[in-house]
C-alpha cells in the first residue's frame, strides 16, 4: 500500500496523488509494482526498500550517494487466539533523499497515525531531518507506553499468583518475557543508531534538531532501563509462580494421601475380621459387629485428627 502526503507552511497535511518535492511517501507492505515505481521515481537502490520488509533485518544506517537509509525497530501490539495482548517488534525503514522522505514498514502502526492526523506539533514533511527525529521520538514514546502496559498486566497476574493452579498465567508471563527480550534488544540497537546520528554527519542538523535528538536518546535510555528492570522482575515472578504451582500440587497430593490413609484403616480392620477363622469377639459377643465398627471409626477419627493437627487436611 502506498500513500503520499505533503504539508504546507502552515503545517496542514494533505494526501497527494503524485510524488513532488517535500512530500512524504509512506509504504506499507508494498507490492512489486509499487517498489519498482518508487525505485524509478526517486532513483533509489531496490534494497533500500526491500531490506526493511525483512522482519529479521537488523537496525543500521547506510548511505548511497545522496540517499540515506535508517532502519530501526518499532514496537507492535496485537492479540493472540485467546485475546491476550502480545508485543513484538518489526523493522521500519526511513529513507531520506534530497527532496523526499520515505517510510517503509511491513504493517500499519499507530505511530504513523499520529503524523497522518497532525497530532505532532511542528511537523512538516519538507523538514526531513526534524521529521526523522520526531518519528524516532514517537517510536520511543510507544516503547514506553507498551512497557508500562506490560508492567500493569504483570501486576494483574501477580494478584492471582498465590491461589492459581493453572498454567495459563505462566504461559502468558512467558509471552510477556519474550516481548521484553524483543524490546530490550531492539531498544539497544536503536540507541546505537541514535548515537551514530549524533556523532556523525549523516544528517544536516540545526541546534533545535540536535536538542530533539538528545531528547530521543534520553527516552531510549529510559526505555532500556525500564525493559531490563521489568524483565528481571518478570523472571523472578515466573520462578515464584512455578514454585507456587508445584506447592499447590504437593498440597493436593498430601490431601489425597491423607484421605487414602484414613479410608484404608477401616478396610484393614474389616479384613482381619473377614478372614475364615473363629475370632472371640465375633463368636461370643452379640455386639461384636458394633465393636469392630467402633474400632474402625475410632482409628479413622484418630488419623484424621493427627493429619488435621499437621495441616494435611
Amino acid at each position: 500500500m502506498l500513500h503520499i502526503f505533503s504539508s504546507d507552511y502552515t503545517g496542514k497535511l494533505r494526501e497527494c496523488s503524485e510524488v513532488k518535492p517535500g512530500s512524504w511517501i509512506h509504504m506499507t507492505n508494498p507490492n512489486h509494482d509499487e517498489i519498482n515505481q518508487m525505485v524509478e521515481q526517486l532513483n533509489l537502490e531496490p534494497d533500500f526498500i526491500k531490506d526493511p520488509l525483512d522482519d529479521e533485518e537488523r537496525s543500521r544506517i547506510e548511505r548511497e550517494d545522496d540517499n540515506l537509509l535508517i532502519i530501526v525497530d518499532i514496537p507492535t501490539y496485537s492479540h493472540d487466539v485467546e485475546g491476550q495482548a502480545t508485543y513484538s517488534t518489526i523493522p521500519l525503514g526511513i529513507i531520506i533523499t534530497k527532496d523526499h522522505f520515505v517510510t517503509i514498514c511491513l504493517e500499519e502502526n499507530p505511530i504513523f497515525e499520529r503524523f497522518i492526523y497532525n497530532r505532532i506539533k511542528g511537523f512538516y514533511t519538507f523538514k526531513k531531518t526534524r521529521f526523522a527525529f520526531q518519528l524516532l521520538y514517537a517510536i520511543s514514546a510507544y516503547y514506553l507506553r507498551y512497557l508500562k502496559a506490560i508492567n500493569r498486566k504483570t501486576g494483574e497476574i501477580e494478584t492471582s499468583l498465590y491461589k492459581s493452579m493453572k498454567n495459563e498465567e505462566l504461559f502468558y508471563l512467558l509471552s510477556l518475557e519474550k516481548s521484553l527480550v524483543y524490546f530490550t534488544t531492539s531498544l539497544k540497537s536503536n540507541n546505537i543508531i541514535m548515537q551514530k546520528l549524533l556523532k556523525n554527519e549523516y544528517l544536516k542538523m540545526y541546534e533545535d534538531d540536535q536538542e530533539l535528538l538528545e531528547d530521543v536518546i534520553i527516552e531510549y535510555r529510559q526505555a532500556i532501563e525500564m525493559a531490563e528492570t521489568y524483565s528481571n522482575i518478570l523472571n523472578g515472578m515466573i520462578d515464584v509462580f512455578a514454585s507456587v504451582i508445584n506447592n499447590n500440587v504437593n498440597n493436593v497430593m498430601k490431601l489425597l494421601a491423607s484421605i487414602t490413609i484414613i479410608l484404608s484403616l477401616p478396610t484393614m480392620v474389616a479384613s482381619f475380621f473377614g478372614m475364615n477363622l473363629l475370632l472371640p469377639i465375633t463368636e461370643s459377643n452379640p455386639y461384636g459387629f458394633y465393636i469392630i465398627l467402633g474400632v474402625a471409626f475410632f482409628l479413622s477419627l484418630t488419623a484424621a485428627f493427627l493429619f488435621w493437627r499437621k495441616n494435611y487436611l
